[in-house]
């Protein structure tokens, strides 16, 4: 079940490796969809603007506990490519016992503060209530966001990336059944709709659990892995809270941005909520190129394949391009119809309109997407993920001015062309930190060359040489990285 990305074509691979991952974010971006449009055209659309309304601040908290997941995996994905299944096992466990810490932090902290800070991003009062008892139950949930986010991205670093598809197919099955029942027969409203994304969440997580017991060996823990390494721990929080950081920098942008469009008032929110799930939804193939590359870019790193570095880049970007042309299409051809699943009752042409609108400019953008993911990704997996921070500050600056400056000056339009100027400010740093990323990585290869037999052993391995070793050399030698950037 595993998969080695280390031989082999590298275009194959990577389209090969992505295609389930992508159907398994198509259907979990399917069920935020039926969620989104059960509470739009059963609850109304003043419900529909209480869950979009919290958009922000739920990438802020849960893009936080999926970074670290996928940092976590980083070190995972190297031991396997450097065939160290003893260190693989210890950051296993040792992640296991990091994220429930975060968990129990983040669970508590996010409930107790949620209503707080959806008043302070000024949330528009007919809407608060709604938005207020979504979130609530979401960051309760936490727990089952983590727990399948960990084993997924376990999962993927041993280069499986069809397992957790076929548990998210089922996920969202029961997310709609689940949906259906809880709004139609028990009248649960908003809680009903929040209640159903959690719990199908955490089935999914369940089941990953239930499929690793029974089909990967190589992650049956004893109680000797079950060893804390604190070195370990250092090197799984030195690319866990860097990429959550991201994931979290970038969303306080998103958060002044949320507050620029709430400002317009109800409709616009709306639009937003509307258009934004139909351009995640056409986004799963960018998004799904990235999380690729993380684990291409790790087993060849860990197993020495520097060559093979910039093959999966350029191959990761042309798929992503040619994609746009689709995706373009499809916004111009089903835009609006799509948004009318969402929206409906009075204003619902203005608010079409708008979401049509959204929807077109971010797909026209999509190469620039592409970059971000795939240069993101490829260099978290070179073993680098300081420049997650700065790659998400560019990010944050971006949307920050467009919440501040373009929407009060330009309305709309201004929401609509937010996250492509942020994709581009991201690519602008992005592309020249991958290359400068690759010759540290080349230079301490050519330094230090482990003996054949020393890899296959991990004693000297490429993944020791290019984990920590790689990222202390960079923390060292900081200020001449940027300056050179």
């Amino acid at each position: 079940m595993t998969k080695d990305m280390t031989r082999g074509t590298p275009y194959k691979l990577i389209l090969g490796f992505t295609i389930p991952l992508l159907a398994g974010m198509i259907f979990q971006q399917l069920y935020n969809l039926v969620d989104t449009m059960i509470v739009g055209q059963t609850l109304g659309v003043t419900a529909l603007a209480g869950v979009g309304a919290t958009g922000s601040i739920n990438f802020l908290v849960l893009g936080f506990c999926m970074g670290i997941c996928s940092g976590f995996a980083i070190p995972v994905a190297r031991s396997f490519g450097a065939q160290d299944e003893g260190r693989l096992r210890n950051y296993v466990t040792n992640g296991i016992l990091i994220c429930t810490l975060f968990g129990a932090v983040l669970t508590i902290s996010t409930v107790i503060f949620c209503r707080d800070i959806l008043v302070l991003m000024g949330t528009p009062a007919d809407c608060l209530e709604d938005a207020y008892e979504y979130i609530v139950v979401i960051f309760a949930g936490i727990p089952a966001t983590l727990l399948y986010n960990m084993l997924s991205g376990y999962l993927q670093a041993l280069g499986d990336s069809r397992t957790p598809l076929f548990f998210l197919v089922f996920s969202s099955v029961l997310n709609v059944i689940l949906d259906l029942f809880f709004i139609l027969n028990l009248h649960l409203g908003i809680f009903g709709a929040s209640l159903a994304t959690v719990l199908s969440q955490g089935i999914s997580g369940l089941l990953c659990l239930m499929w690793i017991r029974l089909k990967f060996p190589i992650l049956h823990l004893t109680r000797a892995d079950w060893q804390v390494r604190p070195d370990h721990i250092r090197e799984l929080c030195s690319y866990g809270i860097p990429m959550g950081l991201q994931y979290s920098i970038t969303a306080i942008g998103s958060i002044i941005l949320q507050v620029g469009v709430n400002s317009l008032g109800s409709s616009a929110v709306a639009a937003v909520t509307a258009g934004g799930k139909i351009n995640n939804f056409l986004a799963c193939v960018p998004n799904g190129l990235g999380s690729t590359m993380a684990t291409y870019c790790a087993q060849n790193v860990g197993a020495g394949h520097y060559d093979r570095l910039d093959k999966g880049t350029i191959s990761a970007s042309i798929i992503g391009t040619v994609y746009t042309v689709f995706a373009v299409v499809i916004s111009l051809a089903f835009g609006t119809p799509m948004a009318r699943l969402f929206v409906t009752g009075t204003g619902s042409d203005a608010i079409l309109s708008m979401s049509q609108q959204y929807l077109l400019v971010n797909t026209i953008f999509y190469p620039a997407l592409t970059l971000v993911n795939v240069y993101r990704f490829a260099i978290q997996g070179m073993g680098f993920s300081l420049f997650s921070i700065f790659s998400g500050l560019m990010e944050m600056i971006a949307r920050m001015f467009a919440g501040i400056i373009l929407v009060p000056t330009l309305g709309f339009t201004g929401c609509s062309i937010a996250s492509p100027l942020a994709w581009i400010m991201a690519d602008i740093f992005l592309v020249p930190a991958y290359f400068h990323c690759k010759k540290v990585l080349m230079t301490k290869a050519h330094h230090i060359q482990p003996a054949p037999s020393e890899r296959l052993a991990g004693s000297r391995s490429g993944a020791e040489l290019s984990g920590h070793r790689s990222f202390g050399f960079l923390f060292h030698h900081k200020k001449k990285t940027l300056q050179s950037i």
